[in-house]
């Protein structure tokens, strides 16, 4: 994920009837259990895992869901949890939390940092830290967990409860999904999560109505060329040369090719070519990040690269078994998290009223990606929301105001959120927002 964008002020929009939270407890009562879910809380950021090897994480988190009554299932799409709990008839609420750590070494300073070493995929030594905020957002669906199923006199409903793997690889949703989550489990009516923001107060929500994130797509150029000594360029056909024409025309695909209102990025981050200076090498490889909301502009932005990749092959006289090989890593894509927008307002309001208007702000989507777009993605009967809670602790926050000195993003190995307003408030939520949705 990436940092949260800075959110404008909601427009003035009436409030739903809803139990300010002084009157109704639930504030209390988290508060009373802050805690215990820092202990959980510590623990899961000292031990945090990479994507898809999340497994002692589910296993504790399991056991806590079993406790107050849930019906569990582990080993979902991986190392994925499924806590179902039936209380009559009512509709079916989804709350996902997600588990994976980066590979990161923790530089906080916390006393609980993370000293946590791994092996990637690759086969790399790696250190590991809960950079991206996930350990709160699963201490955060602990607290939720408790608090619904301390008050099944209050609601009627299916609750469906997962714990996600691997969403920083985009590929947790998918692999739920694919594993049974809507055929093995009651399929939701409602889906929610929050996610933790690097760039607002903490306690403070934010929401996007409609588009909150982007398509994220990843993309190899493989540029061929025609090597030899960079004293003779003529005997050659240089790689580097035609990769940098191509960087520079792929530019023109978000300037002079989409609608200018239309969002879109196209971006080069890597460039690898040669090993030393008098050396024209045989190839090049450019490595792509591409984001879009709509699939339409995705589709014209995923046919413009291959068409500016052989084109600029074409006018630098490279033969046919030598043009360029683009590659999109379609196991990596994550599609556009679409917030249902009378939903999400709907949920706004609640948190107004148990929040305060000052408290709750409504954002801009950002371009940043998230696969828990996927769980209501293609169907209209599910109304989808994710929201954002504020994680900078104030003191920071003011200071950087009145500074200008800059934040930690997520992702960063200096983002410490200040985890006990972002549980509270998640939590209190998350909480609400299924209480009213399974109102009886």
């Amino acid at each position: 994920m990436r940092k949260f964008m800075k959110l404008g002020l909601l427009a003035a929009a009436s409030v739903l009837a809803f139990t300010p939270a002084q009157a109704d407890g639930l504030k209390d009562a988290i508060t009373a259990d802050l805690p215990s879910l820092m202990e959980i809380y510590r623990d899961l950021h000292s031990n945090p895992e990479l994507s898809g090897e999340e497994v002692r994480t589910a296993a504790k988190l399991a056991v806590e869901a079993r406790r107050l009554g849930f019906k569990v299932t582990e080993k979902v799409g991986g190392t994925g949890v499924v806590a179902v709990m039936e209380n009559g008839e009512g509709p079916t609420v989804l709350l996902r939390a997600d588990m994976d750590g980066l590979p990161l070494e923790e530089k906080t300073g916390l006393a609980f940092a993370s000293r946590v070493q791994a092996k990637t995929r690759q086969g790399n030594d790696t250190f590991v830290m809960h950079a991206c905020g996930h350990d709160t957002h699963m201490t955060g669906w602990v607290a939720t967990a408790r608090q619904l199923a301390a008050r099944k006199g209050e609601w009627s409903g299916t609750l469906v409860m997962i714990l996600q793997p691997a969403e920083e690889t985009g590929e947790g949703a998918l692999a739920m999904l694919e594993d049974g989550l809507y055929t093995r489990f009651p399929k939701p009516d409602y889906t929610l999560a929050f996610h933790d923001a690097a760039g607002v107060p903490a306690g403070y929500i934010g929401y996007a109505s409609g588009f909150a994130l982007a398509n994220v797509d990843s993309v190899d150029i493989q540029v061929k060329g025609v090597g030899g000594h960079g004293a003779y360029p003529h005997t050659t056909k240089d790689p580097i040369v035609l990769a940098s024409r191509i960087v520079g025309s792929l530019q023109t695909l978000v300037s002079r090719e989409l609608d200018p209102q239309e969002p879109a990025v196209v971006t080069v981050g890597s460039f690898q070519a040669g090993s030393k200076h008098n050396v024209i090498s045989d190839d090049a490889l450019l490595l792509l990040t591409v984001r879009s909301y709509g699939d339409d502009t995705r589709a014209k932005l995923l046919e413009g690269i291959q068409r500016i990749a052989r084109g600029e092959a074409i006018a630098a006289g490279m033969p046919e078994d030598r043009m360029p090989v683009v590659t999109l890593r379609e196991t990596e894509f994550t599609p556009a998290t679409y917030n249902s927008p009378e939903f999400s307002v709907e949920m706004a309001k609640i948190f107004e009223t148990r929040f305060g208007k000052d408290r709750v702000v409504q954002s801009k989507p950002v371009m940043g990606g998230e696969d828990f777009g996927r769980y209501g993605r293609g169907d209209d009967n599910i109304k989808s929301m994710i929201f954002w809670v504020g994680g900078v602790p104030m003191a920071e926050y003011q200071a950087s105001l009145a500074e200008g000195t800059k934040l930690p993003s997520l992702h960063s190995s200096f983002w410490a959120p200040d985890a006990e307003k972002v549980i509270a408030t998640g939590a209190e939520a998350m909480t609400a927002a299924t209480l009213q949705i399974l109102k009886k």
